[in-house]
């Protein structure tokens, strides 16, 4: 009996510390290298639709910086509460405008065709009005989201300061049919 409650308690101590050391490796991978986000709205179709799920990549922008066209996560401008999902469309010290549904990057042409249909037309916004142009400071990125009527945006509330990104959307994971890396782009701009 004396081997048995033995055993038994062999058990449950491995048992625990398996449990210890699991819980401690996902908390350090979701704290420091992934956290998942789910897609809330219809901010970023067709691209990406309400109800998917995506990791977060919070590495990438500790050793790298964020790049034009990335679809980042970062805290509300109003509310940091919640967790906004968008694409990076100018970059710090850049200067955006939007004339005639098209978006302009130091008086540039922004070429969108790789994630936008050709007869999306891009609104002015409350902060980035018809021809206003918007200079990024230091630190700042000016994002949209790829369904431009239904996006709020720093067309209409500003910039979204490097403090304020968790991070780059790497994998998107559900819905199963839709799995798969998050792609990126290469602009004739960079």
């Amino acid at each position: 009996m004396e081997g048995f409650l033995k055993a038994v308690g062999n058990f449950f101590v491995d048992f625990i510390e398996t449990a210890v050391v699991a819980l401690s490796l996902f908390v350090v991978v979701y704290l420091f290298i992934f956290q998942p986000h789910q897609v809330k709205g219809d901010s970023m179709l067709p691209n990406y639709h309400d109800g998917e799920y995506l990791l977060t990549n919070k590495v990438s922008y500790r050793v790298g910086k964020p790049k034009r066209g990335d679809v980042i996560i970062f805290k509300a401008p109003k509310n940091e509460d919640y967790d906004y999902i968008k694409r990076i469309i100018a970059l710090p010290q850049e200067t955006v405008w939007v004339n005639n549904g098209q978006v302009f990057i130091n008086d540039v042409l922004l070429d969108e065709s790789l994630y936008l249909a050709n007869d999306v037309k891009t609104k002015p916004g409350l902060f980035l009005s018809t021809d206003k142009r918007f200079t990024l400071p230091d630190e700042e990125y000016f994002v949209m989201g790829d369904n431009r009527d239904h996006s709020s945006d720093s067309r209409d509330w500003g910039s979204v300061p490097t403090k304020n990104i968790i991070g780059k959307a790497w994998f998107r994971y559900w819905p199963p049919q839709k799995m798969g890396f998050v792609p990126s782009y290469k602009y004739s701009l960079d």
